[in-house]
């Protein structure tokens, strides 16, 4: 697969996270975020199940010769991240706000390189940090978090941020090994799908007829995004490095500003464009600096 085509899947994946947003801020009208979750990611385990039935069970054999343990780990290790980085998030939801949630997520963009440096020992190319400052300094803006409440949910989210890079740094793993994306996407969106089954039967109601009234945003949320956005992340990151693979992932928060723009009528002042501005700014340098100067 060409790096084009991973730059473009993660540029998809990520434009369908930043319009889930809205329909994960939404969808808890009715419901808790352990029910929001659980239904959501099941829904997005049966959409991506059969296509990976259908075009990758041929590949099952030989890929699993490589080693079938380091598969089974990397895959929960995956899963596990996934559902703490999304239930921390989806809870923190009910304790702040969109704004707040948006910009404290971002905190992950630091976390995957800083984490890899200190834990595998791997140099960073330098074109990462000053991409990684223009990215916060975008968020900032792009949040309003200057007009902003620090509130109890914050914290939630940037504890979430740090399993969303650790998810973001085992994905980059286990893609490298494995060529099963498919298979991969299903398999952690089960895992969240049982665990937030698990936790929501223990702390919350599981009442149909209230799941029904978000159905919208359920599937909206399980299809496109806990489905078919994470394997687009993992397609993205077969040829993108993680530390970049974040940075590019920052655009999460350009595309909600423009969907709430364009769905939910919110205005958008000079600070907002100038948060896309940074971002994207950011966003070009991790890609286009590394094309001037070899790694150091």
């Amino acid at each position: 697969m060409s790096k084009t085509v991973s730059l473009l899947s993660a540029l998809l994946c990520t434009f369908i996270w930043g319009t889930t947003f809205i329909a994960q801020d939404t969808g808890m009208d009715d419901i808790g975020p352990f029910t929001f979750n659980a239904v959501r990611f099941f829904v997005g385990f049966l959409a991506i199940m059969p296509l990976a039935f259908l075009f990758e069970v041929k590949k099952f054999k030989s890929e699993f010769k490589l080693n079938i343990k380091t598969f089974v780990t990397l895959s929960f290790l995956i899963g596990l991240s996934l559902f703490l980085g999304s239930a921390l998030q989806q809870v923190a939801l009910l304790y702040t706000d969109v704004a707040n949630a948006a910009f404290f997520t971002i905190f992950y963009v630091p976390m995957v390189p800083i984490i890899i440096f200190l834990f595998k020992k791997r140099s960073i190319h330098w074109s990462v940090w000053p991409s990684v400052v223009l990215c916060l300094i975008g968020g900032y803006l792009l949040t309003n978090f200057y007009d902003a409440t620090v509130r109890l949910g914050d914290g939630l989210v940037i504890l979430g941020a740090l399993f969303w890079s650790t998810h973001i740094i085992f994905t980059g793993m286990i893609i490298k090994k494995y060529n099963l994306p498919l298979t991969i996407g299903a398999i952690q969106t089960l895992i969240v799908a049982i665990s937030s089954f698990i936790i929501g039967s223990i702390y919350e109601e599981f009442i149909f007829d209230k799941i029904l009234k978000e159905i919208d945003s359920i599937l909206y949320a399980g299809i496109l995004s806990g489905g078919f956005a994470f394997v687009l992340q993992i397609y993205a990151q077969r040829n993108i490095t993680p530390a970049p693979a974040a940075i590019i992932f920052s655009l999460e928060g350009v595309f909600a500003t423009i969907a709430a723009w364009f769905l939910l009528d919110q205005v958008l002042g000079i600070n907002n464009l100038l948060g896309c501005f940074f971002i994207l700014c950011g966003v070009l340098l991790s890609q286009l600096l590394p094309l001037i100067k070899k790694k150091i």
